[in-house]
C-alpha cells in the first residue's frame, strides 16, 4: 500500500511539474507582456523551482568521456565487464593508456546510484585504471533472480576483484566499508591471489558505537521488528520486480532530507533568488546537485534488514562476531593489505572514530600498513565529492596507493 500511494503521488507531481515548467517558459517569453513586469521573473522563478523539485528522475549517466593523462587529453570508454542480477562491474577504459594502478571503487548501496560518485571517479581517472560497482535498482530485478543480502554483496565484491585480477586496490565509500572489510578478511585468510593491495575506507560505519549520529540512533532506538513492519514495501506490478520486498529509495531520500531540512530549504531559497536575479549559472549548480541527490533506487529487504542487524544494532564486525555464510570474519586474518581510514570532521552520517575502528580491530596488520586521515571542516558528502575531495583527500588516497602498489 505504501508503494502504491507513493506511485500515485509521483504521477500527480510529474504532471504538475510539466505544467509548472510550461508556465515558467511562458512567463519568460518575450511575447508575454507580463514577463516585463516586476512580478514576472518572481512567478517564473517560483514555477521553475517547483518544476525541478517535483520532476520524476531515472538513473543518471556518468558522462565521463575524457580525462587528462600526463598533460594530454585521452578518450574514456565506459564498459560493463561483469553482469550480475543485482549489480554490474563498470570499467572506465582510458584509450591508449596502460600500466596504471587498478582501482575498484565500491559505491554504496544506500538508496542512490553509483553516479553519486561521479566526482570520485573523475578525480581518480587521470592516474588510475578505474572500475566501479554499479548496483541495480531492486524494483527492476524480477523475483525469478532470487534474493540479495549482505552475504551476496560480499560474494559480488570477491567476484569483481577476481575479474580485475591480482594487485588491484579497493576504495569503499560509506556503507560498503563493512562488506569490503569482510571481503578482504575472508580473502586474506584464504590467501586469495586477487585480494587487494590496499583498502581505503571513507566515512564508513565500521563501529557505529563510536560517536553515534542521528542515523545510528534511529537504528538502535527501535527493535528489528519495527523496521520489518514499517519501512519494507512491496514493489507494484508496473515494475519488472513486482512482488519483491524492498526498502524504497524514496524513504531513504525522505530520511536524508529530513536530517538536514533547513539546509535543503535554504539551498532552494538561494536557487530561487539566483533565478530571479538572472544568475542562471549559480542556479544550475544547485539544480545539478539535486538532480543526482533526488535520483534514488530501492534496496532488497533482506539486504537492508541484515545490514541494520549486523552493522547498526549488533556491531558484529568490531566485536569479532560477524559471519559470512556461517564462516567467521576474522579481522586478524588481514596481514598484508594496507588499510587507509578517512573521516570527515563534520560528518553527520558516520561519526568520528567509526571508520578509524577498522585500524584498531586489524590487530595482525603492521602499523606501517595502517594510516588514518581526518579531513578538517569536511562533511559526509565532501569526503568523496567537491573541491575538498579533489584537493585535499584524493592526494592522500593516491599517495597511499602508490606507496603500496608493489
Amino acid at each position: 500500500m505504501l508503494y502504491d500511494t507513493y506511485e500515485m503521488q509521483r504521477s500527480l507531481l510529474a504532471g504538475a511539474s510539466t505544467l509548472a515548467n510550461i508556465g515558467a517558459g511562458w512567463m519568460q517569453n518575450p511575447a508575454n507582456p507580463f514577463s516585463y513586469s516586476s512580478m514576472g521573473p518572481i512567478v517564473a522563478s517560483a514555477l521553475d523551482v517547483f518544476a525541478h523539485a517535483s520532476a520524476p528522475r531515472g538513473k543518471p549517466e556518468f558522462g565521463l568521456e575524457s580525462t587528462v593523462v600526463d598533460g594530454r587529453m585521452v578518450a574514456v570508454h565506459e564498459e560493463i565487464v561483469v553482469r550480475r542480477p543485482f549489480g554490474q562491474l563498470k570499467h572506465f577504459r582510458r584509450e591508449g593508456v596502460e600500466d596504471a594502478p587498478r582501482l575498484l571503487i565500491v559505491a554504496p548501496m544506500s538508496g542512490h546510484y553509483a553516479t553519486l560518485l561521479r566526482g570520485t571517479v573523475e578525480r581518480m581517472l587521470p592516474s588510475h585504471d578505474v572500475f566501479i560497482t554499479d548496483w541495480r535498482d531492486a524494483k527492476l530485478v524480477p523475483l525469478s533472480e532470487g534474493s540479495f543480502d549482505l552475504d551476496d554483496y560480499i560474494d559480488y565484491l570477491v567476484a569483481f576483484l577476481e575479474h580485475i585480477g591480482p594487485g588491484a586496490h579497493m576504495l569503499a565509500v560509506c556503507q560498503p566499508s563493512v562488506p569490503c572489510y569482510a571481503a578482504v578478511a575472508l580473502m586474506s585468510e584464504d590467501k586469495h591471489p586477487a585480494r587487494p593491495r590496499t583498502l581505503t575506507m571513507m566515512g564508513g560505519p565500521i563501529d557505529t558505537r563510536e560517536a553515534p549520529t542521528a542515523v545510528n540512533t534511529l537504528a538502535t532506538q527501535r527493535p528489528h521488528s519495527w523496521f520489518e513492519h514499517n519501512v519494507i514495501a512491496t514493489v507494484p506490478y508496473s515494475y519488472p520486480g513486482a512482488g519483491r520486498h524492498v526498502y524504497p529509495g524514496f524513504l531513504q531520500l525522505a530520511g536524508f532530507m529530513t536530517m538536514n531540512l533547513g539546509s535543503h530549504l535554504t539551498s532552494h531559497w538561494e536557487m530561487f533568488k539566483h533565478l530571479v536575479q538572472g544568475d542562471g549559472e549559480s542556479a544550475d549548480g544547485t539544480k545539478k546537485f539535486y538532480e543526482e541527490y533526488r535520483s534514488v533506487c530501492d534496496m532488497t529487504a533482506e539486504f537492508y534488514l541484515q545490514t541494520i542487524d549486523v552493522v547498526f544494532q549488533n556491531h558484529l564486525l568490531p566485536k569479532g562476531e560477524m559471519t559470512h555464510r556461517g564462516r567467521k570474519v576474522d579481522p586478524a586474518a588481514i596481514t598484508d593489505v594496507a588499510i587507509l581510514a578517512i573521516e570527515g570532521e563534520r560528518d553527520d552520517i558516520s561519526g568520528i572514530g567509526q571508520t578509524r575502528a577498522a585500524l584498531e580491530i586489524s590487530t595482525a596488520l603492521p602499523d606501517a600498513m595502517k594510516h588514518y586521515y581526518l579531513a578538517e571542516r569536511v562533511g559526509h558528502y565532501g569526503i568523496f565529492n567537491g573541491s575538498k575531495w579533489r584537493e585535499r583527500i584524493a592526494p592522500v588516497v593516491e599517495e597511499w596507493i602508490a606507496a603500496h602498489n608493489g
